[in-house]
């Protein structure tokens, strides 16, 4: 914060979801870290009357030509970042006054800054929510009164709040930020209302590599039918779901251990079960190639989220990781070594955290 002007700006991180996705959204486990090649900033700068400032290039209103604004939309969508803070603030305001937490404190402008890729499944929306909860929090000095368990799901309500569908893995992730082994598992969903989660060392993770196209068009179309049919009791979707949800258990034991032949074999695994259950046309042909190529040189490969970009190791090491680069330039794939986002809590923070 800076004193003098009374301005508060955080930082939060795209995430990548290592092990165990989708399954956050069917009681599940993943283990998932926070990626310190991307962010979203939020600014709050004291102000007379609540201001939400667009941004200068992701939310623009003004277009040379009736052509540049359809090209704009057919790429970047109708909908930037105003509308996610909005939704912040109507449900941190909501959940304070649900749960009788006063707020003293005048106007603010709130304003933000992204470079993290759209349509890559790197939760640049919830960076964007997670860094305005963290603005709010502060300016409202009511960080401790707000566990951080439940922050996960103050910015997940905020983006149901805009029809934008998507699990507690993504929040949790950016929220706490280093590296997180989440369980969803029913009995704490329903009894406490999130999962538990278990911060641990990113000491324990191998290089890893951080794959995507520069422009993800196809990034995979055909509506997946898999949620549908989980609920309907479909018996190979549950027990793929739930050999995914056991891969993050096996994970973080070969990660304790860094057994990194392991590890790579239960993200190869990950993605093959995922395959199996949306099917091709779901994952997109440019998504299922960027996993293939790093195979290629016998890399193990898995979506990021729910496609546009893979994460990928490469167990035996330097040599194969010059391989892998060879083989994305060929096909014209960027590739980039992953920095891993160190852990966001403050003592604060860890003073409201529920005892494990």
């Amino acid at each position: 914060m800076d004193s003098e002007s009374g301005m508060i700006e955080h930082e939060v991180y795209a995430r990548v979801g290592l092990l165990g996705n989708p399954s956050d959204v069917y009681y599940g486990r993943t283990i998932s870290f926070s990626l310190a090649n991307f962010s979203a900033t939020v600014r709050l700068q004291p102000s007379h009357h609540l201001v939400i400032s667009p941004h200068p290039t992701h939310d623009l209103v003004q277009f040379n030509s009736l052509p540049h604004l359809v090209d704009r939309l057919d790429n970047e969508g109708y909908y930037g970042g105003v509308r996610l803070l909005m939704a912040v603030c109507k449900v941190f305001h909501n959940y304070c006054k649900d749960n009788k937490i006063g707020l003293q404190g005048g106007n603010f402008t709130l304003s933000y800054d992204t470079n993290i890729p759209r349509q890559m499944g790197l939760s640049g929306s919830s960076a964007i929510v997670c860094a305005a909860l963290n603005c709010l929090l502060d300016f409202y000095k009511v960080r401790h009164l707000v566990k951080v368990e439940v922050r996960p799901n103050l910015v997940l309500n905020a983006e149901k709040e805009l029809g934008i569908v998507a699990g507690l893995q993504d929040r949790v992730a950016q929220v706490y930020g280093g590296l997180v082994y989440m369980d969803f598992s029913k009995k704490y969903m329903d009894d406490l209302g999130h999962g538990k989660y278990a911060p641990m060392d990113i000491n324990l993770l191998p290089p890893l590599h951080l794959i995507y196209a520069e422009n993800p068009s196809d990034s995979g179309k055909v509506h997946s039918t898999v949620r549908q049919r989980w609920l309907d009791g479909d018996k190979f979707v549950i027990s793929s779901i739930e050999e995914v949800a056991s891969l993050p258990l096996e994970g973080r034991t070969a990660l304790l251990e860094k057994n990194y032949t392991k590890f790579a074999d239960l993200m190869n695994r990950n993605f093959d079960l995922r395959r199996a259950m949306f099917g091709d046309e779901a994952l997109g042909a440019l998504n299922i190639q960027m996993v293939e190529v790093a195979r290629s040189v016998g890399a193990a490969a898995k979506f990021t989220g729910s496609g546009g970009a893979v994460v990928a190791l490469c167990p035996n090491g330097p040599s194969q990781v010059k391989l892998l680069e060879d083989a994305c330039q060929k096909v014209g794939f960027v590739i980039q070594p992953i920095k891993v986002g160190p852990s966001c809590l403050k003592e604060i923070d860890l003073k409201t955290l529920s005892p494990q």
